[in-house]
């Protein structure tokens, strides 16, 4: 779905417009980072922060559309492209999301960032939850354990259970609309735990389809003595 791709190439365009239209009336100091209290603790000059976001997000859609092709399980894309296609687009939105918020404040309007981005890290959470649910097995995307990448079973039964998860990690994040306060907690709590999750699953189902094979292993040799 290369249309996924043009998209996010006229946000990013959308983006450097945006910046040099509001350059005039922007503040020489902008925000740029904001502590886990939604708290501003980091500034650049307007001339770098109003472009450095555009100029992320472009190397970012150029990366991905390298990756496939160094990947030395590049045909596997095929099955999943117009997910990660879209994966890229989500991206391109939520940084530009991200940037529009940072324009936002510097204009003289404070919130509490955390809470704003709650919106965006749900959609993040849940489209990648429905892109695992897809993904072929791959160097580059996906839950990549020695385990998932050594068993076509073992990936796709994690990449079903890390899928679910994700998604669930989406839904949860949309309660740091509601709590605030607990919106780092919401956002990212989940995740942490959905991932250790993951990857202990990944480990439990290789050990579970090794087994038939030790067992026919051990008799082969019992056999053979």
């Amino acid at each position: 779905m290369k249309v996924f791709v043009w998209l996010s190439l006229a946000i990013i365009a959308i983006a450097f417009a945006v910046g040099a239209y509001v350059y005039p009336i922007m503040p020489e100091i902008m925000p740029s980072h904001w502590n886990a209290q939604g708290q501003v603790d980091g500034y650049l000059p307007a001339g770098i922060a109003l472009f450095l976001m555009p100029v992320i997000s472009l190397a970012l859609l150029a990366l991905f559309l390298i990756l496939p092709s160094l990947d030395p399980l590049k045909h596997n894309y095929r099955g999943f492209d117009k997910y990660y296609n879209g994966m890229i687009l989500v991206i391109t939105l939520f940084l530009f999301y991200l940037y529009a918020l940072t324009i936002y404040w510097a204009l003289g309007v404070n919130y509490n960032m955390i809470a704003m981005l709650a919106p965006a890290f749900a959609l993040l959470f849940f489209y990648i939850g429905v892109m695992l649910r897809h993904v072929k097995q791959n160097w580059f995307v996906g839950i990549k354990t020695p385990w998932t990448l050594s068993s076509k079973e073992v990936w796709e039964k994690t990449h079903n259970i890390g899928g679910r998860l994700f998604e669930a990690c989406g839904i949860i994040a949309l309660f740091a609309i509601v709590f605030p306060e607990w919106a780092l907690w919401l956002i990212l709590a989940p995740v942490i735990v959905s991932t250790i999750y993951a990857f202990y699953y990944s480990y439990l189902q290789f050990k579970k389809e090794k087994k038939p094979k030790e067992k026919t292993g051990k008799k082969s040799k019992a056999k053979r003595a």
